[in-house]
């Protein structure tokens, strides 16, 4: 089944990103906030990143003319209209939940609700939305422009034609998708939180500056070490998946969240996006 359009709920970083992917593939895109001002700053930040590739020389002027006019910006829930929906909004269950149900609502039945979530169970979202077998993760990387990765949360009442679905569109919009069953972290973030864990627990120890740690692990083949990464994310995004993996592996010590990370999300150090994380910017 081949998609000609999506709808994004959420324009923060990772929803714009998606968005911005999708009419980059040729597809048409609804992004939908309920935030007027982040709505806007969505749109700009497509324009430049648009117009980067336009100075590259990677795309002609017309090109990111035709890619703007397939983005859809709304900031009426009503609108969320399409065969697919791609939530990408806040890591909360309950308001997750929530909007899904109200898209649920307003959409035909066959209508495939996906959530990007990075974190949450994915069947804890299915079970409390209607039909749940049409409810799937659809796991994005920061920046979803140019990260090739998709994860496919597959649960236990997710039907084929579902997840054969959103692997094609996953492959329409040029991503490399794999297929996973629901678990903490799904793959990804399951392996990499001591990617980030260890690295924090070596500062805490005082065996090792942020510096230095990045540099060993850069100069190891990573292409950007576990502090410059966070910031990249977002301190407060990446330690609410700590938090979230701990919590659903039973608090297991070796996915204990860092106390250094917990303060710099309290001190508002969030990274790139606020100017000032591990580094300054």
């Amino acid at each position: 089944m081949e998609i000609n359009k999506i709808c994004v709920c959420g324009s923060g970083t990772m929803g714009n990103g998606i968005a911005q992917a999708a009419a980059q593939a040729g597809l048409s895109a609804i992004l939908y906030d309920i935030n007027q001002p982040i709505l806007d700053k969505a749109r700009q930040s497509t324009d430049k990143n648009l117009q980067k590739l336009v100075d590259k020389q990677k795309i002609s002027l017309s090109e990111k003319q035709e890619i703007i006019q397939r983005i859809q910006y709304t900031t009426d829930i009503n609108n969320c209209l399409a065969p697919v929906i791609i939530e990408a909004i806040v890591e909360n269950l309950a308001i997750k939940i929530s909007l899904l149900n109200q898209l649920s609502d307003i959409n035909a039945t066959e209508t495939i609700l996906a959530t990007n979530t990075s974190s949450l169970s994915v069947t804890s979202i299915a079970e409390k939305i209607k039909y749940p077998e049409r409810v799937i993760g659809m796991h994005f990387f920061n920046p979803a422009t140019i990260m090739k990765l998709v994860e496919i949360v597959k649960t236990k009442f997710t039907n084929e034609k579902t997840s054969a679905t959103v692997l094609a569109l996953a492959q329409q919009m040029n991503k490399v998708a794999v297929l996973c069953k629901d678990a903490p972290g799904f793959i990804v973030n399951r392996v990499a939180r001591s990617f980030y864990t260890e690295t924090l627990r070596l500062v805490e120890e005082g065996l090792v500056s942020t510096t230095v740690a990045d540099k060993l692990l850069e100069a190891s083949g990573f292409k950007m070490g576990p502090f410059k990464l966070m910031d990249l994310i977002g301190n407060d995004v990446n330690y609410e998946v700590s938090c979230s993996v701990y919590e659903q592996m039973n608090r297991n010590e070796r996915f204990k969240p860092s106390y250094i990370q917990k303060e710099k999300v309290q001190q508002g150090k969030l990274g790139k996006k606020t100017g000032e994380g591990f580094y300054t910017y």
